[in-house]
């Protein structure tokens, strides 16, 4: 976190959003008939990749439809170049953003805009993301790794770790303790995958509500199923266009976005893949006895038809209309949210848990403590050669 701060500024750690987890049972694996004579990890890794693939595709369309983030308040752009407008009292933004979190002015920088992750296969974004954390960056060089005898980052590197890599989406598998995320990967393939490009919705207590949770396991199962073909660079900076584009014009009525090289409309390219994820709704909701998957489909696509239904939509309206701060909507809204979980106490049973899982972690940490030895740069030295074993 001090490597992020000096990276990128203070004020990036004031960013958040969700980080939705998905995967799927290994008793379905077998049944997609996937397999090419492999082991069942190296074909549930492979499919994994392909819905990467398809889900960088198409992840325009969940910044467009959970977009919540179309504006920020004054005092996180001052003293930085941008090219917003006053939209709200002291508030900031573009008359048909979706997810500004998602642009510019989040996590990104010049360093990573040139960063060309793969994710063809398992050994090409192993490779390619070891080589973002091993290869200093002379800015990052510039800045040093200690100050007055103390660390500022964990390394010179254009990446300090995998983490700091802010793509929409990740492949990832739990580690050992100690271990990289890319060592986790290389020994037993991916396990679930990361979602991270949806905002947390301001008008809701927990960020985001069951209906925008079915669409996206809607929507993931979609991206699994579907043809996957291989990316090349040119795949990949049409994507990021079509992602900027919608983050920053998104609600425009004439936007259009790069299919293959051809100008689509994006409610026309976007009303055809809700078709497409209605139909795995449906499987979902065979699946699970419910209706809950198509209901959720079908509200995005009236969301589609009245874009002013659209998250990022409202809350510029409220602001407007009630000439309210982005924020005192948050403080407002934090307030709200705080009454609602006060008024809902944990019972003595989840008290109990709580107060479980409190005392083992502790004991694991005495623990652990207890068996540290060496200096803080001997276990940087040693965590960074498994990158170099990989």
């Amino acid at each position: 976190r001090l490597g992020l701060g000096e990276r990128y500024g203070r004020r990036m750690q004031t960013i958040a959003g969700i980080h939705y987890n998905f995967s799927l049972p290994d008793e379905l694996w077998p049944l997609l008939d996937m397999s090419n004579g492999g082991a069942l990890k190296a074909d549930r890794t492979e499919a994994y990749f392909a819905l990467i693939r398809n889900f960088r595709r198409y992840s325009w369309l969940l910044i467009y439809l959970l977009g919540a983030a179309p504006a920020v308040c004054g005092s996180f752009i001052r003293e930085r170049e941008h090219q917003l407008s006053e939209i709200a009292p002291h508030s900031y933004g573009q008359k048909f953003a979706t997810s500004l979190r998602m642009g510019d002015l989040g996590y990104q920088s010049n360093a990573q805009s040139t960063l060309n992750i793969c994710y063809n296969t398992l050994d090409n974004y192993v490779h390619t993301l070891k080589k973002a954390i091993r290869t200093p960056h002379p800015e990052y060089q510039t800045i040093g790794v200690k100050r007055n005898g103390s660390h500022i980052q964990l390394n010179d590197g254009l990446l300090q770790i995998e983490n700091e890599f802010y793509s929409p989406i990740r492949p990832k598998r739990v580690a050992a303790s100690g271990e990289t995320p890319l060592g986790a990967l290389r020994r037993d393939g991916v396990e679930y995958i990361e979602v991270r490009c949806i905002d947390v919705n301001p008008a809701h207590p927990l960020g985001i509500d069951a209906s925008s949770c079915y669409f996206l396991d809607a929507f993931l199962l979609y991206c699994l199923l579907q043809d996957s073909p291989l990316c090349d660079d040119q795949d990949n900076r049409t994507q990021r266009e079509n992602l900027l584009n919608v983050v920053n014009q998104g609600r425009d009525p004439a936007l259009t976005l790069s299919d293959n090289g051809d100008h689509r409309g994006l409610r026309d390219w976007a009303a055809q893949l809700l078709e497409g994820i209605a139909d795995c709704a449906d499987v979902l909701d065979q699946a699970n006895n419910t209706e809950r998957y198509s209901a959720a489909i079908r509200q995005q696509q009236e969301h589609l038809q009245h874009p002013e239904l659209l998250p990022s939509a409202k809350l510029i309206a409220e602001m407007q209309q009630r000439q309210i701060s982005w924020f005192e909507l948050a403080l407002e809204n934090s307030e709200t949210h705080f009454d609602y979980f006060k008024a809902r106490p944990l019972n003595d049973s989840e008290k109990q848990a709580a107060e479980h899982v409190r005392s083992q972690a502790l004991e694991k940490w005495q623990t652990v403590e207890a068996q540290s030895n060496g200096s803080f740069d001997d276990h940087l030295r040693d965590y960074y050669q498994q990158y170099d074993a990989l």
